[in-house]
């Protein structure tokens, strides 16, 4: 099918779902926020020198003090219409984002239940988000790494009732941005019910298929499990795994959360599919807008994916950081 069929099917649908017509506020609305992140990280079982032995996961992975990322996020609405600038300056920022542009868009909100959006826009596929502000580990899961970052096309968000929703949205490749080489475009889908997600994305050129669910649940008033799984497939190449997130808030100031990851890259050139768990254990330490994240991770291997201290190759690494989060 033709993008220009899929798109119009995705307007088709939003004329469908948007029967009541939105109210029309004539106020403006200017809104400005942002963050800065640095941290400090350290090996316990490998070198910290130039072999920078790290695990294979986005950002944090310098030994050392570090910069993470400044993000200024500016959005503008009037009526039924707006747009956002979401910026990012930094390793963190440069590593996600081809350009400093993390996200620009602009969006109509056709009805009270239908919202369109045309841009470039993070990911919603996923428990983690690029920045550390929207994630309770400072480091990054295995998942969350091999999986698209942002799009950049058009998606319709419909509130199908208060607890379902759905997005259908057109892209180019998976964090293609300004050019699409070969005319080749993706298409997503989410549906939502009460906090879960079941995500779709089918890039032929690109990633190939992938199937993702988010959610979790709070266990208790102070007690919340968050839940990731995702699998892909490219023509026999791909990966699968899951997470769980575990998160205890202990008063208004302290909370500790555990992420603990199997992960597992898959290929029809080989017979065994190489994996990896990752256990990740954060503290998070609030004063006022600053946020204090000392963090321990142990990375365990299916094979030998690191270093020792003596060089040696080894299954395992067991690392540390310290991360300073301000949000404004």
């Amino acid at each position: 099918m033709k993008p220009l069929n899929y798109i119009l099917i995705l307007f088709l649908s939003t004329s469908l779902f948007a029967q009541e017509t939105a109210p029309e506020p004539t106020e403006k609305k200017f809104s400005f926020e942002g963050s800065v992140d640095v941290y400090y990280r350290a090996n316990i079982t490998a070198p910290n020198d130039t072999n920078q032995i790290a695990p294979g996961t986005s950002f944090a992975d310098t030994a050392g003090f570090s910069l993470g990322m400044g993000n200024l996020i500016a959005s503008y609405e009037k009526g039924k219409v707006g747009a956002v600038a979401d910026l990012v300056f930094g390793p963190r920022g440069e590593a996600a984002s081809a350009t400093v542009l993390n996200q620009l868009y602009a969006f109509w909100n056709v009805s009270e239940s239908t919202k369109i959006t045309f841009g470039k826009f993070n990911t919603f596929l996923g428990y983690e988000v690029i920045s550390p502000v929207g994630n309770f580990n400072y480091s990054t899961s295995y998942l969350f790494s091999n999986g698209p970052f942002s799009h950049t096309g058009v998606k319709a968000d419909f509130s199908l009732s208060e607890d379902l929703s759905l997005m259908l949205g057109v892209f180019n490749q998976t964090d293609v941005t300004e050019f699409n080489p070969d005319g080749s475009y993706a298409v997503g889908a989410q549906m939502g019910y009460s906090g879960q997600y079941l995500n779709l994305l089918y890039d032929k050129a690109g990633l190939g298929y992938e199937v993702d669910y988010t959610g979790g649940f709070d266990a208790t008033e102070d007690f919340f499990i968050g839940i990731n799984a995702a699998y892909t497939d490219n023509e026999g190449d791909g990966f699968y795994g899951a997470a769980l997130y575990p998160q205890y808030t202990l008063n208004n100031a302290f909370a500790i959360g555990l992420r603990g990851e199997y992960f597992a890259t898959q290929s029809d050139l080989v017979s065994d599919d190489p994996s990896v768990l990752a256990i990740t254990l954060t503290g998070s330490y609030s004063v006022e807008d600053l946020i204090i994240k000392p963090e321990l991770r142990l990375d365990n291997g299916s094979e030998d994916i690191f270093i020792d201290t003596d060089l040696m190759p080894t299954k395992s690494l067991a690392s540390f950081v310290m991360a300073a989060i301000y949000k404004f």
